[in-house]
């Protein structure tokens, strides 16, 4: 253990940036970190574990949850209601350890209200360049659906100013250092830091999207 206070760790991101490969490395890096389990009313996978991938509820328990004020942060997206339990981080705290949020800008924004003290950190690609990249990588991008992601960055990268510290990700095993820092007690950089560099991306973004209408 770090001995350093524990405290929920929130990441955000557009699609893109390593947001998931960090949290999971993050976890990865010691005992002092583990995951936040998110409920759902959606089906479970056939490889899905109850309490493991998901707990899975049906939408009145969800439903009663919410009314009782058990989620941190919680949304419904296409139909189906996602969560995050407070019991557990608050379980995780007493025995010292940080509960890593790997949720969207609007969820860190819930956490932020309901938990004063979580760690919000905004994670940016090092340039427009390698977030296209990354995302054309995987193969799974037609045009349409790249085209939405970027429309979803450009909102995201409006609210960085709600977060405590920005860290590019410019390197994977870097970036999760400056993440374990910021977390047990280091100094980090702030939003209003790196207030040209989101401009530059947003603009970035901006350009490409403004092209491909141009070229439909």
């Amino acid at each position: 253990m770090t001995g350093a206070r524990a405290r929920p760790v929130v990441l955000a991101a557009p699609s893109g940036t390593g947001k998931t490969t960090i949290a999971r490395r993050l976890v990865q890096s010691g005992p002092d970190f583990c995951f936040s389990v998110s409920a759902t009313t959606r089906a479970r996978r056939p490889y899905e574990r109850n309490g493991v991938d998901y707990e899975f509820l049906d939408r009145a328990a969800f439903e009663e949850r919410v009314a009782r004020g058990d989620f941190v942060e919680w949304a419904e997206v296409h139909g189906e209601m996602y969560g995050t339990p407070r019991a557990p981080l608050e379980q995780e705290a007493v025995r010292g350890r940080h509960v890593v949020l790997d949720i969207d800008v609007q969820g860190a924004s819930q956490v932020g209200e309901r938990i004063p003290d979580a760690v919000r950190i905004f994670l940016l690609p090092p340039s427009v360049d390698s977030l296209l990249s990354r995302l054309s990588a995987r193969g799974t991008e037609d045009p349409e659906a790249l085209a939405r992601r970027l429309t979803t960055a450009l909102a995201e990268l409006e609210m960085v100013e709600a977060f405590d510290y920005v860290v590019v990700n410019d390197d994977l095993e870097a970036a999760v250092q400056r993440v374990r820092e910021l977390v047990t007690g280091g100094e980090g950089v702030s939003p209003a830091d790196m207030k040209n560099d989101v401009a530059r991306l947003r603009e970035g973004v901006g350009l490409w999207l403004q092209s491909r209408r141009t070229k439909r």
